[in-house]
């Protein structure tokens, strides 16, 4: 399947690709939830040796005490990423009380109801009040369940190196960091037109607990007494059930332009939407949410991949991309598998560098309200039909297959990896690839499709398949040990982080009040 290095040239409209091109960075944020051994979510506080939630660079929470989140820093080595992101499991592994498990799956454990789910906890200075205030709006608006979904993000970039002489080869003649912005947002017009694919391929959430969609609307089936799913699912995660929010639908967000982004943002962030003012900003003189806008933070905006800029420590996200333009992209449609210890491998990150290096050469044309929906549309039906290959999707409002359609991506994305591999001197990328193809040909080989096979196999819930995977995942990660220096590491920055929370609750110099209405009037 190999295409010739000048054929992946042509294609990309490239008179070289360099070695140094080929050294992305990626980092990876792996959100797992911490349970008892007998499979309900903890509502115990965030253990105190594993640091600060507000300041531990590696090891934080996402909207609960029990939702952990494991960042690693950027590598341009796969097989380091992994090792950092195994390192921070089995250091938190061996340090979790009461027998804790990680919770392997992207759908959540038994759930009676949202009051059991502790929300995140950040300490008493105004950031920390903020962020965990922001917790608390979002289970007004939405309900703590669904903020009880755990996922995978992938952070890609490619080297410093690349951008200039590519600069060069586009005749683009503005400053390198618009350039820089401008093909990150072609990377990420081009991710949105495809990223039915990686759902597809890589979805592994096609079944729920029947208690997380008590007294909500849905079209899931019974699996069993216990289970609901539905028979070609890939990911509800990002269906209706996952990360969606009606006050979002009709919000069109564009990416030809820096500014039509982040404008657009800025607008739903003081707009004010009436369920929420239905909820109102505070009761009794307790604050429910930041504010009662369509948007409280525009982390609230909910998108498969976004354009993402490090920030000076307090400064909001639009700010630092509108002052210094996109540094990375931030992919957040992958679903944790939960036959992986860590919940991804080396060979879906060869495939996701290979899918982006694809979407950030090829033409990328600019998006528009029509296709925008359109994009929408093929998203929601793979996540709820997606195995059935014989499924329609919508190219430019006409109908397209999903198989046949699929199957020219990966032909197409073979100029990437071939290309990749060729720098490189592996053949790991088209490797990766092969497997793809695979699961193309047959769905079952897809993780949903392994999933509900063994479910049906061993006649077991979607609760005893995931407990069975977590006693797997947990006995290979606290079999092995961490070297002197890595464990030296995380137990000293774990520590620096707790004396960094208080010297931030000591610099607070406004009441949370005064801080709040700042916030909200930026």
């Amino acid at each position: 399947m190999a295409k010739q290095f000048s054929e992946c040239l042509q294609r990309y409209q490239l008179p070289e690709f360099a070695p140094e091109w080929g050294a992305v960075r990626r980092g990876i944020e792996k959100e797992s939830l911490r349970v008892t051994p007998d499979g309900h979510i903890s509502t115990t506080t965030h253990p105190g040796v594993l640091g600060s939630a507000l300041t531990n660079p590696y090891i934080t929470t996402d909207f609960s005490e029990a939702l952990l989140e494991f960042i690693t820093p950027a590598f341009e080595g796969i097989d380091e990423c992994l090792a950092m992101l195994e390192s921070i499991h089995r250091f938190t592994l061996q340090n979790l009380e009461n027998n804790e498990m990680l919770w392997v799956s992207s759908m959540p454990c038994p759930l009676e109801m949202s009051a059991e789910i502790p929300i995140a906890q950040y300490g008493s200075s105004n950031i920390g009040r903020l962020k965990t205030l922001y917790r608390h709006g979002l289970s007004h608006r939405y309900g703590g369940l669904m903020q009880a979904i755990s996922g995978l993000h992938y952070n890609f970039s490619m080297p410093d190196s690349f951008w200039k002489p590519y600069q060069a080869i586009c005749k683009h003649e503005g400053e390198l960091q618009d350039f820089r912005t401008e093909k990150y947002l072609h990377l990420i017009r081009n991710f949105h037109r495809y990223s039915w694919l990686l759902i597809y391929l890589f979805g592994a959430s096609p079944a729920a607990c029947k208690c997380f969609v008590q007294g909500r609307e849905h079209n899931l089936q019974d699996f069993d007494e216990h289970s609901l799913y539905l028979p070609d699912a890939t990911s509800l995660r990002m269906g209706n059930l996952g990360y969606k929010s009606e006050a979002q639908k009709s919000l069109f967000v564009c990416y030809n332009e820096l500014d039509s982004y982040v404008n657009c943002l800025r607008e739903a962030l003081h707009t004010p939407y009436p369920d929420y003012e239905s909820i109102g900003q505070s009761k009794d003189g307790q604050y429910l949410q930041m504010n009662t806008n369509l948007l409280q933070l525009e982390n609230e905006f909910y998108s498969t991949i976004r354009p993402k800029r490090i920030g000076k420590y307090g400064e909001r996200p639009l700010d630092a991309l509108t002052n210094n333009g996109i540094e990375y992209v931030e992919v957040r449609a992958l679903d944790l598998n939960p036959y992986l210890p860590l919940g991804i491998d080396a060979e879906q990150i060869r495939f996701l560098d290979t899918f982006l290096v694809h979407c950030l050469l090829a033409e990328s044309p600019q998006c528009n309200e029509s296709e925008f929906f359109e994009v929408a549309s093929n998203l929601a039906k793979v996540v709820e039909q997606g195995r059935n290959t014989n499924v329609t999707l919508k190219l430019e409002a006409s109908p397209k297959q999903l198989k046949s359609w699929a199957h020219e991506l990966l032909v197409d994305l073979q100029h990437s990896a071939s290309m990749l591999d060729e720098i490189h001197g592996v053949e790991s990328h088209e490797a990766s690839l092969n497997q793809q193809l695979q699961k193309l040909d047959n769905p079952q080989l897809t993780p949903s499709g392994m999933m509900l096979s063994e479910m049906r196999e061993n006649q077991m819930s979607f609760f005893e398949f995931s407990m069975q995977q977590n006693r797997t995942h947990r006995d290979y990660l606290l079999n092995g040990g961490l070297d002197a220096e890595t464990l030296g590491l995380l137990r000293e920055t774990s520590s620096n982080s707790l004396i960094r929370q208080q010297e931030i609750e000591a610099e607070d110099s406004v009441s949370f009040d005064d801080f709040l209405k700042q916030w909200n009037q930026a």
